[in-house]
C-alpha cells in the first residue's frame, strides 16, 4: 500500500507527469483508495477530493466520499481536473466514466489516468515458465472484448479489457482532446522489458 516501492517509484511519478499538478488547483482522485496520492498532491499545495466505491477504503482518505465512479455526485463544472490511477481497467463502462469526468471538469481542465496497458490486460495474456525457469510473454486476444480475474489480497479482481483505440474515442466523444500519452515498461522481469505495462494519458476538456 503505502510502502509500495514500485507504486511510489513508476506509478506515482507517471501520474505526476501526465497531470502536471498547480498549486491552489482543485482536482478529483476517481477511485482514490485509501488517499495516497491525494496526500502527494496536497503537499503540493493543491485541493483534492475523492471518491472510491470501497467504503473501508475511502474511510481512510481525507475529503472522499464512497461513489460509483458512472454516477459521480458532485455538481457539474466543480474542478480544474480529474485524473484516475490503475482504476479504469476496474470499471464497465468506461465511456460514462469519461462523460462524468467531464462533466466535473471545467471547461479547458485536465484528465490524467494510468492504467494496466490494453496489451497487459488481453485476456490470456501471461506471463509463462518454461522448463528452464526462463520466464516467457504469452500474448492474448488484444482484439477480443473479455476480462480477466487476478487473484489480491484474498479475493478476485476484475480486470476489464479494452483496445487503445476503444479507450481513446471513448474519451474523445464527451470532448476530451488529448494531449500526451506514454507507453512505459515495468516489468519484474528483464525478458519482459521490451513490452509495456503502464500506460498514461493526459486529455485536455475541450469548451
Amino acid at each position: 500500500m503505502e510502502s509500495d516501492p514500485a507504486y511510489q517509484a513508476v506509478v506515482t511519478p507517471l501520474l505526476i507527469e501526465m497531470l502536471q499538478p498547480k498549486p491552489e488547483h482543485t482536482y478529483l482522485d476517481a477511485g482514490c483508495g485509501e488517499g495516497r496520492v491525494m496526500r502527494v498532491l496536497s503537499e503540493w499545495g493543491a485541493l483534492v477530493h475523492g471518491l472510491d466505491i470501497n467504503v473501508e477504503l475511502a474511510r481512510m482518505a481525507e475529503r472522499a466520499v464512497v461513489a460509483d465512479l458512472v454516477s459521480i455526485p458532485i455538481r457539474g463544472n466543480r474542478y480544474d481536473g480529474v485524473y484516475s490511477v490503475l482504476t479504469l481497467e476496474h470499471v464497465e463502462d468506461h465511456e460514462s466514466f469519461f462523460a462524468e469526468a467531464g462533466r466535473v471538469t471545467k471547461p479547458g481542465g485536465v484528465l490524467a489516468i494510468v492504467i494496466n496497458h490494453p496489451v497487459w490486460t488481453a485476456p490470456g495474456s501471461t506471463p509463462i515458465s518454461d522448463s528452464d525457469g526462463e520466464v516467457l510473454w504469452r500474448p492474448g486476444d488484444y482484439f477480443s472484448f473479455g476480462s480477466s480475474e487476478v487473484a489480491a489480497n484474498g479475493t478476485l479482481v476484475t480486470f476489464r479489457h479494452r483496445t487503445m483505440a476503444d479507450l481513446l474515442n471513448g474519451a474523445a466523444r464527451p470532448g476530451w482532446s488529448l494531449e500526451a500519452m506514454i507507453e512505459q515498461a515495468h516489468h519484474d522481469c528483464e525478458d519482459q522489458a521490451g513490452i509495456p505495462r503502464l500506460l498514461g494519458c493526459r486529455w485536455r476538456l475541450r469548451s
